[in-house]
């Protein structure tokens, strides 16, 4: 067989492996949006959960997961990017690197479950923050910081050495370098990195189980007090993730209309996903044409 006959056979057999790609993850996002979709309405995304009866919704739920993220990532994005600056820019080849990166990878491939154990262990019973946010923001930095740290390191080793040359060149620090020249044009890899971290921890709930806890108190709106536990804004109180609300309600099965709960929440928690990532993809478009006046 010809050199020219085999490369248009591995040609056609990639496009057929990247097809097949394609065609599972369309078809599980339709089967999942087909079946929850019809039971999606307004009133289903605002109204509270119902423990016994039927026609509850999932707003606490969805508000819950939002603020998760929102905390997890005030918390573990300024950690991992200072990490991967200093990994990339700063750290030599040492023991010490060698041994950050050991442990970056050992991180990584730890089962959530685990995460979620050692969160429970160390934030909710000996430092004593209990079933809170707070708890579950702490255990998903845990779980979600070597994805980030990695990805701002390898971020900013794409971006060409002659630009650090340029901006050296030029006067600037090194570290004014590293600020204005190499972060601006690694920040479409950063964003893409924010963004699969942050579809990690929407869609979580082995380490939340844990941390966050499994109820959903409700939640007084005109309560603003950040240390009370009614308030929207408290980091001290349990909150169930739309992710953890749906485990629980198939393995409870205390509510009649479980089912369509079920698929109803897992539709919309593809939505938000779907939609945050195209939104964060958009964004990071426009600050890198913004930041490098491309």
């Amino acid at each position: 067989m010809s050199a020219k006959k085999i490369d248009k056979l591995a040609t056609f057999v990639l496009y057929v492996i990247s097809g097949l790609i394609v065609l599972i993850l369309a078809s599980l996002l339709l089967y999942i949006l087909f079946k929850g979709l019809p039971n999606v309405s307004w009133h289903f995304l605002t109204s509270p959960a119902k423990a016994y009866e039927a026609g509850g919704g999932i707003g606490i739920q969805l508000f819950n997961s939002f603020f998760l993220l929102l905390i997890t990532m005030l918390i573990s994005f300024p950690i991992s990017l200072g990490a991967g600056i200093y990994l990339s820019e700063y750290a030599k080849d040492n023991w010490l690197t060698r041994l950050i990166r050991t442990a970056i990878e050992i991180l990584s491939s730890l089962p959530s479950v685990v995460v979620g154990l050692f969160g429970f262990l160390i934030f909710v019973i000996q430092i004593g923050y209990g079933f809170s946010i707070l708890s579950g923001a702490l255990a998903l930095t845990v779980f979600n910081l070597p994805l980030m740290t990695r990805n701002v390191e390898e971020s900013l080793h794409a971006i060409s050495f002659t630009q650090r040359e340029a901006g050296l060149a030029l006067g600037l620090s090194r570290w004014e370098t590293v600020l204005h020249v190499i972060i601006p044009e690694a920040l479409p890899g950063i964003i893409t990195g924010i963004v699969l971290s942050s579809g990690r921890i929407f869609g979580e709930a082995a380490a939340l189980i844990y941390t966050a806890g499994q109820s959903a108190p409700a939640l007084d709106w005109s309560n603003w007090n950040p240390l009370s536990v009614s308030s929207p804004i408290s980091i001290f109180r349990q909150a169930e993730t739309l992710a953890v609300h749906i485990w629980k309600v198939n393995s409870e099965g205390n509510i009649p209309d479980a089912a369509q709960v079920s698929a109803g929440a897992s539709a919309v928690l593809i939505i938000a996903v779907l939609i945050f990532n195209f939104s964060a993809r958009f964004i990071g478009k426009k600050l890198h044409a913004k930041l490098t006046s491309a």
